[in-house]
């Protein structure tokens, strides 16, 4: 790894820690209020929706992270599947800490997107919820693949997570209601949109590039 790359991936992941501790001091200095949605008997606010909908998200990107870590001994890229899934467990872990906080379900019977107007979408496929999942087969393939060929299948799949993450914390800047939600929002557009560039610069050193 060079310096200036591992210096980069340490700096992205101290400014995810960063602003998710800013984040939680804010939260407690008001006692919790400031994450109070502005409908908090609805668990259809768009506040709820992304909270569910990105916990789920993430989800996978921790699980997709940790298997590459397990399939290669690049340390570019186990370093950058560490910090994706750092970053992302802990940003899960607010989500839904704010959920229980506002006394709102976990889960909804709405089809996901539904907050973002996106609920008559077509289903997703083969454990594919939203767009950017991998489905349940690429999964299972990068878990089959080993060296190169399992970085870069990793590095497309995270490239293609990344774009449907920024696509809903995007929506969340313009439709959450919560200060700290869309300030952890905006934080995952600007951090995701970063890794996505270094994740172009690190399939173009191996001989691939992001998926059209």
């Amino acid at each position: 790894m060079t310096r200036a790359k591992a210096g980069w991936i340490a700096g992205a992941a101290a400014a995810a820690l960063v602003a998710a501790g800013a984040i939680t001091y804010a939260v407690a200095e008001d006692g919790g209020s400031g994450v109070k949605p502005p409908a908090a008997d609805s668990a259809d606010s768009a506040d709820a929706g992304f909270a569910r909908d990105m916990a789920v998200h993430h989800q996978q990107a921790v699980e997709m992270s940790y298997i590459v870590r397990d399939r290669t001994d690049d340390e570019d890229v186990r370093r950058l599947a560490y910090d994706i899934a750092q970053t992302q467990a802990n940003q899960r872990g607010m989500l839904l800490g704010w959920l229980d906080l506002w006394g709102l379900p976990k889960v909804s019977a709405n089809p996901p997107m539904t907050w973002m107007g996106m609920g008559s979408m077509p289903p997703g496929e083969d454990g594919a919820l939203m767009p950017g999942m991998a489905t349940n087969a690429e999964l299972e393939k990068l878990g089959e693949l080993e060296g190169r060929q399992a970085e870069v299948l990793f590095l497309q799949l995270m490239t293609e997570h990344h774009k449907g993450g920024v696509h809903m914390a995007e929506g969340c800047v313009d439709r959450c209601g919560v200060g700290v939600e869309r300030q952890l929002a905006r934080g995952m557009v600007e951090g995701q949109q970063s890794e996505m560039a270094l994740m172009a610069d690190m399939l173009e050193e191996r001989g691939a590039k992001p998926r059209p």
